[in-house]
């Protein structure tokens, strides 16, 4: 029930955004699904985290259940997804929300810093963000447009971290999986240098 319910829930959240050439709700549902099938992670509070992994990013307002104004409500959003799955799909999924980035600060060097902090200390959140990872970064080659380079350089910084945090002992995967995902980096990289130098 959990997972049936985070992905409805994730449908009605999303219903709105679109991506390049499909609705957004396919990025996270296949961020679940790559999870589930190919990573064999069966534990439903994951997919579910998994699942609801950019609602407090995207839509905090909703999450929250409050009318848009003012600064995102990030704390109140994580409080409501709490009181629906529990501290633990809070927790993983505060863990993949990237925080507003401070005055000054480099996109790019808060973008890998914070995947590098954060993830250090939550492997189950490890997983999900190389999912997603594995989404937007394998996948930037359907992406048109200005955003298309902006990516690529943000993406191609995060795959050091992300391919030390997967080979660490306590990323709970199974050794061939981690030899997909692995794979998947470095095609993703590939992607970027190519993007990168054209």
């Amino acid at each position: 029930m959990t997972v049936a319910e985070a992905a409805k829930w994730a449908a009605t959240l999303h219903a709105d955004q679109a991506r390049t050439r499909e609705p957004y709700v396919n990025h996270v549902l296949r961020v679940a699904l790559r999870m589930l099938c190919h990573y064999r992670v069966t534990d439903p509070q994951v997919l579910a985290a998994g699942l609801l992994h950019d609602a407090v990013e995207d839509q905090p307002w909703a999450v929250a259940g409050i009318t848009e104004h003012g600064p995102p409500p990030v704390r109140q959003a994580l409080t409501a997804i709490e009181g629906r799955f529990g501290s633990r799909v809070a927790r993983l999924v505060e863990a993949v929300t990237m925080p507003e980035r401070p005055a000054g600060v480099d996109r790019i060097e808060h973008y890998v810093e914070h995947l590098a902090m954060v993830l250090d200390v939550e492997p189950w959140a490890r997983v999900i963000k190389l999912s997603d990872f594995t989404d937007n970064g394998v996948g930037l080659i359907h992406t048109i447009g200005p955003k298309v380079l902006k990516s690529a350089r943000k993406y191609d910084a995060a795959v050091p971290v992300l391919r030390e945090l997967l080979d660490r002992e306590d990323t709970p995967l199974e050794s061939d999986v981690k030899h997909h995902i692995r794979g998947q980096l470095g095609l993703a990289q590939r992607r970027f240098a190519a993007i990168l130098a054209a």
